[in-house]
């Protein structure tokens, strides 16, 4: 451990895997406290176990990000057990299903929305609220390319990333003068457990065409992000808020 998040506690909502698990993973390699926030209890426990192993400390609470008792819950969980509330990452997303506008189910879109973007509403509400009690703290929301350009076929996706970005800005301005940072990161394709289960896997079509949307031809990797998420709630980025930095091998750039 570097020790630079020592004394200091981290929540991160859907922690059980992929970015989630690297964040939690790294912000803990600093000595920070985890509390992992995640609706797969299983898979946030072995999260948990990788950082103890490692002689760091952690917890994992079962959280549904779109059910405020479950948000009010793990961030009351987090300050009880560590006395404080220093960094959140609102990482905790599904993708969706693939379909036109005009054909996406309105349940599909209304899930889609609930996790991805009220349920990054109301963490920050609830976060910030702690974060007020102690006069500092720093939020990073986990937002993506696609919360900046379009996507065929991934309207409730593309619209709720969008929308983080559109809350990030406008809680950075509201908490500047609060020593509240409020940030966001936006990914390329990052090559996770969920965009496998989307059919883009290694050796497949997809996979190539997907990587060769992006200037430098390969899939980023979680380990990538997650670096990005800590050097946002460190002090190194202390002139840093209201952004939203991409992660994403040059797409946006295009």
């Amino acid at each position: 451990m570097l020790g630079v998040f020592e004394n200091k506690t981290a929540l991160v909502t859907g922690g059980g895997l992929g970015i989630g698990r690297a964040t939690a993973t790294a912000f803990a390699l600093e000595g920070a406290n985890i509390v992992i926030a995640d609706v797969l209890n299983n898979q946030s426990q072995e999260t948990v176990e990788i950082i103890q192993s490692s002689g760091g400390e952690a917890m994992s609470i079962e959280c549904d990000v779109s059910k405020p008792a479950d948000v009010i819950n793990a961030i009351n969980t987090a300050v009880e057990k560590f006395g404080r509330l220093d960094f959140a990452c609102n990482n905790a997303g599904i993708g969706g299903i693939t379909a036109p506008t005009g054909d996406y189910p309105e349940e599909d879109w209304q899930r889609v929305i609930n996790i991805n973007l009220t349920g990054v509403w109301l963490c920050m509400k609830y976060e910030i609220q702690a974060m007020l009690k102690q006069g500092s703290g720093s939020i990073v929301n986990m937002a993506s390319i696609l919360g900046q350009v379009g996507f065929a076929n991934s309207p409730a996706y593309v619209a709720a990333k969008h929308g983080v970005l559109g809350l990030t800005k406008t809680a950075a301005l509201e908490y500047a003068t609060k020593g509240i940072r409020v940030n966001a990161v936006c990914p390329g394709f990052i090559y996770t457990s969920m965009l496998e289960k989307s059919g883009i896997k290694e050796g497949t079509q997809m996979y190539d065409m997907i990587s060769g949307m992006h200037p430098q031809k390969r899939l980023g990797n979680a380990e990538e992000v997650a670096d990005a998420v800590v050097w946002l709630c460190s002090s190194q980025s202390s002139f840093v808020t209201g952004t939203a930095l991409a992660v994403d091998g040059g797409y946006l750039a295009q």
